[in-house]
């Protein structure tokens, strides 16, 4: 009645491709942790983008401050290649102009039924009121 389903459909429609763009569902995903030094440095990137914690034993500390910072640098950046790499979109971006032209039609169409209903619920009423 009323194409409650074909709105219904349409907006699950526009909702898919907007969720399988860039920025969509999953856009980032697991802590990635990374490690330089042989393993004497660990770098936890978080979900969220952050680094979480920076992690190191003592023998890492002794290489002086020079080389720490290399291999901090190496440990940083190969988590944030790591995430680039995981939350890169490889697919068709939607196109935003279309995405927003369908928007508008389904709710020109939605305006539309709302008031052909406004308009059926009176003359019911209407009908109903003279019955009695």
């Amino acid at each position: 009645m009323f194409g409650e389903d074909l709105v219904a459909q349409q907006l699950s429609q526009a909702r898919d491709a907007v969720a399988g763009g860039p920025g969509g569902a999953g856009a980032q995903g697991e802590p990635i942790v990374a490690e330089a030094a042989e393993g004497r440095i660990k770098v936890t990137l978080g979900a969220d983008g952050r680094f979480e914690r920076i992690k190191m034993t003592l023998s890492a500390l002794k290489d002086g401050p020079e080389a720490l910072v290399e291999e901090l640098k190496k440990a940083a950046n190969e988590a944030l290649d790591r995430r680039t790499a995981e939350t890169t979109y490889t697919g068709p971006v939607p196109d935003q102009a279309e995405m927003n032209e369908r928007m508008a039609r389904i709710q020109d169409a939605s305006l539309q039924q709302f008031a052909q209903m406004r308009g059926e619920i009176g003359d019911l009423m209407d009908r109903i009121s003279r019955g009695r």
